[in-house]
């Protein structure tokens, strides 16, 4: 039986639902499954209307009343940051009750949904946030290469400070647990990235190998965990692309991971919130307020996200390989 994935159309007055629709018009996407759109229905219909989208025929849960004749293309209000995390909010619901069996966000905007009194730095604090999880992490993956961080969206300069073993542990935890869960692993080939040139050079271009990464990862192994050593950056990604060593990357910081990343899966990247109890991908873009409404955004991080989305719904529970 298909899987039933929710699809919230981020915000109104951005990319989120042109590529929405134009995901959903993918016949391969509707033979593999029954996407539920959760936003606005008269914005949805003005948009595929204007861009004359074929076969974009879509089930919606109706949860605003916005006119798309008087919203502003890039430029959202309160009312539409109320509406972008109400989505979230109904799709978390359904998940949570296995009215779905996963969710899928369109773009939002962090800076609206703050000052409409929402504190969060995003999607991923806000799912956290609903369903009670204290521990997760940001996946960045394509088909050839997927990143796990430690830390996030932290300054160069404060990132390797941050570094601690439990949260390098913690990371390599969720990750395992995620790719055994969601993935049909039965274990993992983890490669932990270093945070110094040639992995510290034996502590003279650094000791944060040794005194951080290296108890985490033996940690790590002592539960278990087919963790690597921590591997010079400089080639670790072509092992793991090229080799295929490796199942995943887990990277200290934001651009060790999103820079290899985003070179081979510019396109088409999906987010993916480990550690989660629910299913959630996410386009890897932003509302793309220079190109919204114009017919000329790209769906293929949409599509993605919802092929993820499929293929971890159909992982979950099965024998692990």
């Amino acid at each position: 039986m298909k899987p039933t994935i929710a699809i919230t159309m981020g915000d109104p007055t951005g990319v989120g639902s042109e590529v929405i629709l134009k995901a959903i018009s993918d016949r391969n996407i509707r033979r593999l499954c029954n996407p539920v759109i959760l936003g606005d229905e008269a914005v949805l219909k003005y948009l595929n209307s204007k861009f004359e989208i074929r076969n974009s025929k879509f089930e919606i849960r109706n949860l605003s009343n916005l006119n798309p004749n008087k919203l502003k293309p890039g430029k959202p209000d309160k009312v539409c940051a109320k509406a972008m995390m109400t989505y979230i909010q109904e799709a978390v619901c359904m998940a949570m009750a296995g009215d779905v069996d996963a969710i899928v966000t369109g773009p939002i905007n962090k800076e609206v949904i703050n000052k409409a009194g929402y504190k969060f730095h995003g999607h991923t604090e806000f799912l956290a946030h609903l369903t009670k999880t204290k521990d997760y992490r940001m996946m960045l993956a394509g088909e050839s290469l997927k990143v796990i961080l430690v830390t996030i969206h932290e300054s160069i300069k404060r990132a390797p400070g941050l570094l601690t073993r439990e949260k390098i542990l913690k990371t390599i935890e969720i990750t395992d647990d995620a790719f055994k869960k969601y993935f049909g692993l039965r274990k993992p080939r983890i490669a932990v990235a270093a945070l110094n040139p040639h992995a510290g050079e034996g502590g003279l271009f650094g000791d944060e190998e040794k005194r951080i990464i290296i108890p985490a990862i033996q940690k790590a192994r002592r539960l278990g965990i087919n963790a690597t050593d921590p591997l010079p950056p400089d080639t670790i990604f072509y092992r793991a692309v090229r080799n295929k060593e490796f199942d995943c990357v887990v990277c200290m910081y934001h651009d060790q991971g999103l820079i290899p990343l985003k070179l081979l899966h510019f396109e088409d990247g999906v987010n993916v919130t480990l550690g989660l109890p629910i299913i959630r991908t996410s386009v890897d873009h932003g509302t793309a307020y220079d190109i919204t409404w114009k017919n000329i955004a790209n769906p293929s991080s949409m599509i993605a996200a919802i092929k993820m989305a499929v293929e971890m719904a159909g992982k979950k529970g099965e024998p692990q390989s």
